[in-house]
């Protein structure tokens, strides 16, 4: 996760993307795809935990924001909404990000997240704010 544009590198061996096992697998503009295990992210009933939802959305709707702030500007998450369809007990998840609006304050992304099996598990949607990367601003 330390190749993200704006990336501090001082935060690179700390990322919370890598602690939850998610692997990005494309990114561009257009779209971003990212996979991430069930197992090591459940909570207590066995089930993949709405919390690791959360992050894997909020990982790659961040990054196509990201993609589309534009150079010597980072995006910052300031809204995420995810209803959870179904449950996961096991294998992996992916994750496919796509923006829906791009502007210049803000960017929206859909994130869809699917179980090995093709079927939708969770709808999210991400808004971030996006802001000049000034040093230490932090």
């Amino acid at each position: 996760m330390a190749d993200v544009p704006g990336a501090d590198p001082e935060a690179a061996d700390q990322q919370l993307a890598d602690r939850m096992g998610i692997t990005i697998t494309q990114w561009d503009a257009e779209r971003v795809v990212a996979t991430m295990p069930v197992a090591g992210n459940l909570q207590p009933y066995g089930l993949l935990h709405g919390g690791a939802n959360a992050v894997l959305a909020e990982t790659l709707g961040s990054i196509c924001a990201g993609l589309n702030a534009g150079h010597g500007r980072v995006a910052v998450g300031l809204d995420l909404h995810c209803t959870h369809h179904r449950a996961v007990r096991d294998g992996s998840v992916t994750a496919t990000a796509v923006p829906i609006h791009t502007g210049r304050s803000t960017v929206t992304a859909e994130i869809v997240i699917i179980d090995d099996r093709g079927r939708r598990t969770c709808t999210a949607r991400l808004t971030c704010l996006i802001r000049d990367n000034a040093p230490g601003s932090g």
